[in-house]
């Protein structure tokens, strides 16, 4: 399965940790004699991302003169590393990420109108620069995006007398329940609320019922419809009886994903790489895919995830990097990037070119309302963190959503 966008693959305590040991009073790193930049990069997929980012490499070169000197670390490692390279005073000049606000913070890194032409900002969903933006001005630019939408199967839908995927929350638990009645292993709804990327299974249903982390500047973790979000989700569990056994430790990719995977889940939020998995590996599943159903009667929405592509300031360097920004947004580069690692586009162009693909429709048709958790915010992390090791015990026998929740926010206001 090619890598995805997984905020849980990369360890969740030591991004709290590296990000803030790197926002102390550290330096980004040297100065350059414009020569040569150094680009570090996530590895999302072996088969990929080395060979992409090495033509770019020779394309920089030969239009610049200027050496690009790569280096591809994988996502369990490349927080540490690169956080030791900012603390020894080496930090890259480019830098792919899934994190930027501790570094804009510290102001080490160039914004936007510094090093990224108008017109590729222009082109940027909007939804991309708003996460990208911190206090005001832009800093973490975005590479390639995912969307997640209900993934269903077809054939015990159609063994339980289902004629089309839900729509509303009632219709949902309906669902979920008739798949769950056949019996034989199979559940309803498989429900990843365990470590791995807790935040994002929670994050699709609450935007779905209008919540949100964050509005107009402010924690809303405890809003009302955060909170009945929550119960709804421990309902699934504890009332309904249509997850897996203990959903708040059943992790996405080995326990979620698995369960689809082995036709044994009626419904489950997926993305691009699912499909990619189940076409490969697992093509007698019969399945498809629907925007998410609503709480609240509103229109569908979508959770999405982007890494960052962010530039360090260093004395001498600002050429170079405005040269890697102008040649990457080239639709030619950042395209072929984003469709050789199987994710979704960033710009406003890139939707057009994508639009044909009928495998991703459901996903583009919600991109440009897309929803993305604040990773603006410096806080994020911690506030991720605790969501990802506790909001299990929030949907089991004896939780209680609510406390969990107020406690959250108390957590969030506090390291204000």
């Amino acid at each position: 399965m090619k890598k995805s966008l997984r905020w849980g693959a990369i360890v969740a305590a030591a991004t709290v940790t590296t990000l803030a040991l790197a926002a102390c009073g550290s330096s980004g790193g040297s100065s350059t004699d414009g020569k040569s930049i150094k680009v570090v990069i996530a590895e999302y997929s072996k088969d990929h991302t080395k060979k992409f980012w090495d033509e770019f490499a020779k394309t920089y070169e030969k239009q610049t003169g200027v050496e690009l000197k790569l280096q591809v670390i994988s996502w369990n490692d490349i927080d540490q590393q690169t956080s030791t390279m900012v603390q020894n005073n080496n930090a890259p000049d480019i830098l792919n990420l899934n994190a930027y606000a501790s570094y804009a913070a510290d102001g080490l890194l160039y914004d936007s109108s510094e090093v990224l032409p108008a017109a590729t900002k222009a082109d940027i969903i909007p939804a991309f620069v708003k996460s990208g933006t911190y206090k005001g001005k832009f800093y973490g630019f975005p590479d390639l995006s995912s969307a997640r939408a209900l993934f269903y199967n077809t054939d015990l839908f159609s063994k339980a007398g289902i004629a089309a995927a839900p729509t509303t929350w009632d219709e949902f638990v309906a669902d979920a329940k008739k798949v769950e009645a056949l019996g034989d292993g199979n559940v309803g709804y498989a429900l990843p609320l365990g470590p791995e990327e807790a935040q994002a299974e929670f994050a699709i249903w609450l935007f779905n019922n209008g919540g949100e982390f964050k509005d107009d500047g402010k924690w809303t973790l405890n809003s009302a419809a955060n909170v009945k979000t929550l119960e709804f989700l421990r309902d699934l569990n504890v009332k309904d009886k249509v997850t897996q056994n203990n959903p708040g430790s059943t992790n996405r990719t080995d326990g979620a994903f698995s369960l689809f995977e082995q036709g044994k889940a009626g419904m489950v939020v997926g993305f691009s790489p699912l499909q990619q998995a189940l076409a490969d590996d697992h093509p007698d599943v019969k399945y498809a895919i629907a925007p998410m159903p609503s709480g609240d009667g509103a229109e569908p929405q979508t959770y999405g995830v982007t890494d960052y592509l962010m530039a360090f300031k260093k004395d001498g360097n600002k050429d170079a990097v405005k040269a890697f920004y102008k040649l990457y947004y080239q639709a030619d580069q950042i395209n072929k990037w984003i469709k050789s690692e199987g994710f979704l586009p960033v710009t406003t162009s890139g939707l057009k070119e994508f639009a044909d693909d009928p495998d991703l429709k459901v996903y583009l048709d919600t991109l440009p309302n897309i929803h993305l958790t604040p990773t603006d915010d410096p806080e994020w992390d911690k506030v991720k963190l605790t969501i990802q090791q506790n909001i299990g015990l929030a949907v089991g026998e004896n939780g209680d959503p609510k406390k969990f929740l107020d406690d959250l926010q108390a957590q969030a206001e506090a390291n204000k």
